[in-house]
C-alpha cells in the first residue's frame, strides 16, 4: 500500500503535517518527508520540541536559527527536502524548537509543498499522554497523526514503558503498574487529555498504531482499529511498520 495514500497525501499540497504521540515520530516524519520529495514536492521538516540532529543524508539543505525569517528561504526547488531548527543545544547532539506560528506564515507564504512537524517528545518511548504544556501543534495544521507504539501492548504502565504514566492514568481509567490493553489505546486516542489533544478543531486526525512488525501485532492492530471506528469515526487509522515504510492496513475517518 503506498505510505501518502495511507494519510491522505497524495495530493499537491499537504500543508501542515504535525506529528504527536510517540512510537516513532521521527521515522514517520523522514519515512513522509521522503515519499514527497520522490514526487517533486517542496518539503520542510521541522519541530516544535527538540528533536536530534538528522544525519547528512537525510535533507538537502538545513537551516539552523533561533529567529528565522522567510528571507532564509529563496529559491526552494521542487525534490527538495529543507530541515528547519533552532540551534543545537549545549552540550547535546539536538536541536532546538521553531516557534508554531512562524510555522503558520511560512504555510500562508506558500513556500513549500508539505511542512512536516514533530510536535511532540515521548523519550523514545512508544506511548505517552501529554503534559499541559504539549503538544506544541501549529494552528494551520491541516492533519494530525497520532504515533503508538504497539510494542506498548502487554507492558506495565510505569516510566519504562510509558512517558508521563501518571497522566496516560489519568486519560485512560489504568493504574499504575496494569498492562497495557487495546482498550486503553482506544481511550487514550478519545480522550480530550489525550493523543489529539490541542488538536486544532477542522484539522484530520490519523492514528498510526507503528511498529506492525508481527501477524499477532498487526492482529492486535485491526481489532483495535475496528474499537476506534465505532467509538471515534472521525479519526482514521494506519497500520504500518514505519521504521520498514511498509503500510499493512488503513481506513480514512468515517470509513468503516
Amino acid at each position: 500500500m503506498h505510505l501518502l495514500s495511507a494519510f491522505g497525501l497524495d495530493h499537491e499540497q499537504c500543508g501542515i503535517i504535525s506529528l504527536v504521540g510517540g512510537g516513532g515520530k521521527t521515522t514517520t516524519m523522514f519515512a513522509l518527508a521522503g515519499a514527497l520529495k520522490a514526487l517533486g514536492r517542496r518539503v520542510l521538516i521541522t519541530t516544535t520540541t527538540n528533536i536530534f540532529m538528522p544525519q547528512e543524508n537525510q535533507y538537502d539543505d538545513i537551516i539552523l536559527s533561533d529567529a528565522p525569517d522567510s528571507t532564509l528561504f529563496t529559491d526552494i526547488m521542487p525534490g527538495t527536502l529543507t530541515c528547519l531548527a533552532g540551534t543545537v543545544m549545549e552540550g547535546k547532539n539536538k536541536l532546538k524548537s521553531v516557534d508554531p506560528a512562524f510555522l503558520d506564515q511560512l504555510h500562508e507564504d506558500a513556500i513549500f509543498d508539505a511542512v512536516i512537524v514533530e510536535a511532540d517528545g515521548a523519550r523514545r518511548m512508544p506511548i505517552k499522554a501529554p503534559a499541559v504544556y504539549e503538544p506544541v501543534i501549529p494552528s494551520a495544521t491541516s492533519l494530525i497523526i497520532g504515533c503508538i507504539g504497539l510494542d506498548a501492548l502487554g507492558m506495565p504502565v510505569n516510566s519504562e514503558h510509558v512517558h508521563r504514566p501518571q497522566l496516560f492514568c489519568a486519560a485512560t481509567g489504568a493504574e499504575l503498574n496494569e498492562e497495557i490493553s487495546a482498550v486503553h489505546i482506544v481511550k487514550l486516542i478519545d480522550s480530550p487529555e489525550g493523543l489529539f489533544k490541542g488538536a486544532p478543531s477542522d484539522c484530520k486526525k490519523v492514528v498510526l498504531l507503528n511498529k506492525a512488525d508481527t501477524d499477532d501485532s498487526r492482529e492486535q492492530a485491526r481489532l483495535i482499529s475496528i474499537m476506534i471506528a465505532k467509538r471515534s469515526p472521525g479519526v482514521g487509522v494506519s497500520i504500518a511498520s514505519m521504521a520498514e515504510g511498509i503500510v499493512y492496513d488503513y481506513r480514512h475517518a468515517g470509513v468503516r
